[in-house]
């Protein structure tokens, strides 16, 4: 008796390469907005519609930010902002979670904790820039304290909302099966609260950039927002238009991190995707 070789249906041999050329017009896709965008930008420029002296077009701002990057000048600011963001997102992120955790899990800790966080939370941060002075003076402490309030708020309430968002019968079901408090925490609340924590943490620091714009405009002598701030004072549109866009590739550049460090840390997680 002969038999005869099947070969896999047509469609699963393609599916991969259709799946490809789905990414491939999907991230496409959306950059046709920005460009677009760029493209009358440059046109409204080049044309006098906007001054040049007001906006300038962006393949000006292309070769300030080209110019910058040459000299070394770019990467000393840069780097500056980037060591005062990272200690004060540390500082932020650092006293949330001890400070979330604390009103979330405990009773006590909910009635102590939780009742000044609301209030304090009620006070704009940046309005407290003439206090914080007195305070700390205008150093470099005065922009990794801004920072670190701008990204404290956001991780502590994720956090608090995602420890008491967790269903209690998972909890109380880990606490039949002979689970203790440290097991409890790491099988059910910590994956339970995972989702929260990420989204915290994309929040602060889109906060954290925040701040740090205005901490760097305070008697500072460094900074991408000091560049800014120097440019303004001779109307340089170029320099503070590289200063805008910086802010915003480090704001995007870190949420994508955290993007993929979140699918990679909840692959069980299945939402709703777009159509």
């Amino acid at each position: 008796m002969t038999t005869v070789a099947t070969r896999p249906p047509a469609t699963a041999e393609k599916a991969p390469g259709k799946a490809s050329r789905t990414a491939r017009r999907r991230r496409w896709r959306r950059l046709t907005t920005p460009v677009a965008l760029f493209a009358l930008w440059e046109i409204s420029s080049r044309t006098g519609v906007l001054p040049e002296e007001k906006l300038s077009p962006p393949s000006q701002v292309l070769r300030t930010g080209w110019r910058l990057a040459a000299d070394g000048t770019l990467a000393t600011h840069l780097l500056d902002s980037l060591t005062r963001a990272g200690a004060g997102l540390l500082i932020g992120v650092s006293l949330a979670l001890i400070l979330g955790s604390v009103a979330g899990l405990l009773r006590i800790g909910d009635d102590l904790v939780d009742p000044t966080v609301q209030m304090a939370r009620m006070l704009p941060h940046l309005a407290l820039v003439p206090l914080l002075i007195i305070w700390v003076g205008i150093g470099e402490s005065l922009k990794i304290t801004l920072v670190s309030l701008g990204v404290f708020f956001p991780m502590y309430f994720n956090i608090y909302a995602g420890i008491r968002d967790i269903d209690e019968r998972l909890v109380e079901a880990a606490r039949t099966c002979g689970l203790n408090a440290l097991a409890r925490i790491r099988h059910v609340i910590l994956p339970g609260a995972l989702p929260s924590l990420f989204l915290g943490l994309r929040l602060a620091t889109g906060a954290a950039w925040l701040s740090l714009v205005v901490g760097e405009t305070v008697a500072t002598q460094s900074g991408i927002g000091f560049l800014m701030m120097e440019a303004r004072e001779f109307s340089q549109t170029d320099v503070v238009l590289v200063g805008l866009f910086i802010y915003a590739l480090l704001g995007l550049l870190s949420d994508q991190i955290l993007r993929i460090a979140e699918r990679r840390a909840l692959t069980w997680r299945r939402g709703l995707r777009a159509t």
